[in-house]
């Protein structure tokens, strides 16, 4: 692949809902720019974008594709993201370096759950976007109804440029409203005709919606329109891109992905009206080293830098590190600093991939993407750049995981491997999350949601060949006391030879178990417990309260005072004190009132109005506190709330169904507090059992 100046490079983000079609789209722009031959199909596995194993099985896009081509001596890379939500981390660090995107809509289905999402967050971080309709061929096509609906949620900035001839099975291709042309599908090829006077009439109205459009880009514009004079082809162009750019328009293209309807007008209009890398504002950034704020214009001539906005791991290839190239130029052999930790690196090789196709470059620009071959180095997120011009730019960060999950090999002799393997999985996707629970033993995966974690598990699976079973989280409980109280701990062994004796006289008491789990004081007078003695009492209670008396959890938020005790010559010794100290303990609890401690976790739950009042009533039932609601706009609100963690062990899906897939959240702990008592006999029952 040839290289390309700045001008003539567009990096687009495609996105869409499962099933709208992007894959599709994908094979029918490779196609008719020539990059491919011959189409493949979702359904024979065969597609360029969806080449992963779980990608084949599903057949759906679970991890970002670059697809660069040519066309009209551009070059376009797309960026074929995922189209589920919980993948929604690949999606947001591609919209990090992209400039525009093509919104794929599934025009059988208009405008469901997932699409109205991903255009309403288009429209919120004010992405260039087109909206392209595909399946137009397919039956109950409702296109008038499907434009409105466009409309009721993002204005009349939505505006179709192309308009068709016929739906479903009459859908034989479409006016093109901006150069006032028609494209006709004949013996299988779409063709170009003039419009006659009758065609032109018939699309008048919409034509004049876009001149209207144009004439708003500009007050030298709009006095002419109002003037009644005609605006040229190159003032109609210019304003186009203009409201393009600013979001003040998003042009609806029409088509039909299978039958390559449509992608030669979206690849003109891409190249017409996108932006190219260095349109609209330049990237900021920060210097490491003083911690100024930093700004870098997408030119050849600025010194380099660019981002790290996907790594994938090849067993054959290696690491491979997706980079835009944000200002200067790289080539294989150059030393660069990676701005995040300061460690210097040396660039191996350069390459696009077109899905697992490689391809070889000599270097790379400002403004393009491309992959860097073998640098374990580098990471998602991370920064590299002139040593020289050290700079920082960040990313998008990665969400916290809102379930967890606990996995357990199958095979006994993988139970090494997993941990090791995981870890590997996690370079190429840091948005799930492994660890250890040592109380309850469980190794704990998590992530945005069940589908989210099955991919995991899946590459798990295909990649090192290690199979799990899941099972729920378990829910780390705490021990601790509510009253003051005073108790003995007397030990006394004998059984000739040396014996064991130590009486220990102690006080306990409730401490805020949030802010210190154990404090050991001790008020001796008269020597009753020689000093020496005082460490061996204190440990004893450390290593008791490792295991609390009603559940075996640990005991926090407990100060015990050594006030008096006992002692002999011969026969005490440390092992006599910290089994005296645990009998004390053992003995208060009755009069202490010994209870159960349960996480409580911060929820913030972005919703749409519609579900307020389901949301907050399924809070109360799950034993939570609503603390306050703020109005987000777009018709979506934020709840604040927190909830005992044993009650949204599935939350993530449970939302889901309230909301109809649109409801997100994050969570986080707070605090421990007491256990209702009803509940508290059935968790130490199950506690003992699984002893």
């Amino acid at each position: 692949m040839k290289q390309y100046d700045i001008k003539h490079i567009r990096t687009i983000a495609v996105m869409g809902h499962l099933g709208s079609g992007k894959t599709s789209l994908m094979e029918s722009i490779l196609h008719v720019t020539g990059a491919k031959e011959k189409k493949g199909s979702v359904e024979e596995k065969s597609t360029t974008s969806d080449y992963l194993t779980e990608e084949k099985e599903h057949q759906a896009s679970l991890s970002t594709s670059l697809i660069p081509v040519e066309y009209h001596d551009y070059k376009f890379n797309f960026l074929d993201t995922p189209g589920n939500r919980e993948l929604l981390s690949d999606v947001n660090q591609v919209l990090s370096v992209v400039k525009g995107a093509i919104l794929v809509v599934d025009g059988t289905k208009g405008i469901d759950i997932g699409t109205e999402e991903v255009l309403l967050d288009l429209n919120e971080r004010n992405i260039p976007t087109i909206i392209f309709i595909n399946k137009m061929d397919k039956e109950n096509i409702k296109f008038d109804e499907l434009i409105q609906n466009i409309r009721d949620m993002i204005g009349y900035q939505a505006t179709p440029f192309l308009w068709p001839i016929g739906v479903g099975d009459d859908f034989n291709g479409y006016y093109d409203l901006v150069d006032m042309t028609k494209r006709t599908l004949e013996n299988g090829k779409v063709v170009d005709h003039p419009m006659n006077d009758e065609e032109q009439e018939e699309v008048a109205e919409l034509r004049e919606a876009i001149i209207e459009s144009v004439a708003e880009t500009s007050e030298e514009l709009l006095e002419k329109h109002f003037a009644g004079e005609k605006l040229t082809d190159d003032e109609i162009r210019q304003g186009l891109r203009q409201g393009v750019l600013v979001g003040d328009l998003k042009p609806i293209l029409i088509g039909s992905a299978t039958k390559d309807i449509g992608p030669r007008d979206m690849l003109e209009m891409i190249e017409k009206f996108m932006p190219a890398p260095d349109d609209l504002k330049p990237i900021e950034g920060t210097n490491p080293k003083n911690k100024e704020k930093v700004v870098r214009k997408t030119t050849n001539e600025e010194p380099f830098s660019a981002y790290v906005f996907k790594t994938m791991v090849d067993p054959f290839i290696g690491t491979m590190s997706y980079i835009k190239v944000f200002s200067g130029e790289i080539k294989p052999g150059q030393e660069v600093l990676i701005g995040n930790n300061g460690e210097s690196v040396k660039i191996n090789q350069i390459s696009l991939f077109r899905g697992k196709e490689q391809l070889d470059i000599e270097k790379m620009h400002a403004g393009d993407i491309g992959v860097l071959i073998k640098l374990d180095a580098l990471y998602t997120g991370a920064t590299i750049c002139d040593p020289k011009h050290p700079i920082v730019f960040e990313g998008p960060g990665f969400p916290s995981p809102t379930m967890y999950v606990a996995i357990h090999p199958k095979n006994k002799q993988d139970e090494d491997k997993i941990s090791s393997s995981l870890n590997r999985l996690a370079i190429e996707d840091p948005s799930f999350d492994i660890k250890r629970n040592k109380e309850t033993n469980q190794l704990l995966l998590g992530g945005q949601g069940m589908s989210h974690i099955t991919y995991v598990l899946e590459k798990l699976k295909n990649m090192f060949k290690v199979d799990v079973d899941i099972s729920d989280q378990k829910i780390v409980y705490r021990e601790t006391i509510k009253r003051k109280a005073e108790a003995e701990g007397r030990h006394k062994k004998q059984s000739g030879g040396s014996g064991q004796f130590g009486v220990v006289k102690m006080i306990f008491e409730p401490m805020d178990p949030n802010q210190s789990d154990f404090e050991f004081e001790e008020q001796i007078h008269g020597g009753s417990v020689p000093k020496n003695y005082f460490p061996a009492v204190e440990k004893g209670l450390i290593e008791t309260f490792q295991a609390g008396p009603l559940a075996g959890y640990p005991v926090i938020g407990v100060k015990a005072t050594l006030i008096d005790g006992a002692y002999h010559d011969v026969d005490s010794n440390e092992i006599s004190f910290k089994i005296a100290a645990s009998l004390a303990f053992k003995n208060v609890l009755e009069k202490a009132q010994a209870t159960l401690l349960e996480p409580i976790m911060k929820l913030a739950i972005t919703i749409k109005d519609d579900y307020v009042g389901d949301v907050m009533g399924d809070i109360n039932k799950r034993r939570g506190r609503v603390l306050g609601i703020e109005p987000l706009g777009g018709g979506k609100q934020r709840i604040d709330a927190e909830v005992p963690e044993v009650e949204i062990v599935r939350y993530t899906t449970d939302l889901k169904a309230m909301t109809q897939g649109t409801g997100q959240f994050t969570r986080e702990f707070v605090r421990y507090e007491e256990v209702p008592e009803r509940l508290q006999q059935d968790i130490i029952a199950e506690a003992n059992k699984e002893e």
